[in-house]
């Protein structure tokens, strides 16, 4: 059953009006005739979908990365990646099912695959956490950039989190040291990594596994350095302000590609990647496979050092 945000309410009532429509005719057996009829709603809530999504406010898109049915880290794996191998564990203090992580084919090549998982059902997000992640999920991310530095695979990271999980357990097991060691890793690797962001990119959470070659974005995607709410919350103590935050904040795709902070936007089926989540994902991977493609060639040295003044070059900006 699809599911409908705030602003997208006038479609859902086109589109709830179709299907009464349509059990109309069933139970009618094809005598009662509203083709037409229904041809016209058809027309008419595609329209509105495509104005609503051509004008989205920045809190508008921040609930639309958090959009229940968006596709997830693993609908991705699932669709693109072959021969998926799952590894567990950081070896120092056990596994942590937000952080999903192993070894695949993309298009037939090797390559690593890390990236928070929300969950899609009541049950799947209690085991994962919401996609907030633990320090043992970050330091089993560290553990499988090694390995994959080591054996020269491509690193593929599927961000999608409202940040770290800051519970007093994460922070007595060092959240902060493990979020630094995992970003560190991120730029010491040699190979090629590329990050996506497929929803939520919130905090240190998002760039413990993001700092890479190259940053791609789902159009609709949001990546800051806090939430709208936990932004509110601090400058106005308010979190009723929200919608104020998101706007000052610049969280959207297009602004960060304005501001030199991602490199690709990804478009979205219209209504969003939950509308279409197949065409969202072959998009994504059209994008991945030239991200890669275009650091082939190149040697260990290089890809370091064209990803660290990647990094340099944002904070040196005059934006």
């Amino acid at each position: 059953m699809r599911s409908y945000l705030d602003f997208e309410k006038p479609v859902a009532e086109l589109e709830a009006r179709i299907e009464e429509l349509r059990a109309v005719q069933a139970e009618g057996g094809g005598e009662v005739q509203v083709d037409e009829e229904i041809a016209r709603l058809e027309s008419k809530a595609a329209a509105t979908l495509k104005d609503l999504y051509e004008e989205l406010t920045p809190w508008q898109k921040t609930q639309v990365a958090r959009h229940p049915q968006r596709p997830h880290c693993l609908d991705f794996i699932s669709a693109i990646i072959e021969d998926f191998v799952p590894l567990s564990g950081d070896r120092k203090f056990g596994d942590d099912d937000a952080i999903v992580g192993g070894f695949g084919r993309f298009r037939g090549e090797s390559v690593c695959v890390i990236g928070h998982e929300k969950g899609s059902t009541t049950e799947a997000r209690l085991k994962h956490n919401f996609g907030m992640a633990r320090p043992e999920g970050y330091r089993k991310a560290v553990r499988l950039m090694d390995m994959a530095d080591r054996f020269d695979v491509p690193v593929l990271a599927l961000v999608d989190t409202a940040g770290a999980y800051p519970g007093i357990g994460a922070e007595e097991r060092g959240q902060a040291e493990a979020i630094a060691r995992s970003t560190e890793a991120c730029l010491n690797l040699g190979v090629p990594n590329v990050a996506v962001v497929l929803g939520e990119g919130g905090s240190g959470g998002a760039i413990a596994i993001a700092t890479a070659n190259r940053v791609l974005m789902l159009e609709h995607a949001i990546y800051s350095v806090i939430s709208p709410e936990g932004a509110a919350s601090i400058l106005w103590h308010d979190t009723t302000k929200a919608q104020e935050a998101a706007t000052n904040m610049k969280i959207t795709a297009q602004d960060l590609i304005r501001f030199g902070i991602v490199d690709e936007i990804i478009a979205e089926p219209v209504g969003g990647a939950h509308r279409d989540p197949q065409a969202a994902i072959a998009a994504a991977a059209d994008a991945i496979a030239a991200s890669f493609a275009a650091f082939k060639d190149l040697d260990r040295d290089t890809v370091r050092k064209m990803r660290r003044d990647k990094f340099l070059a944002i904070g040196r900006a005059k934006i």
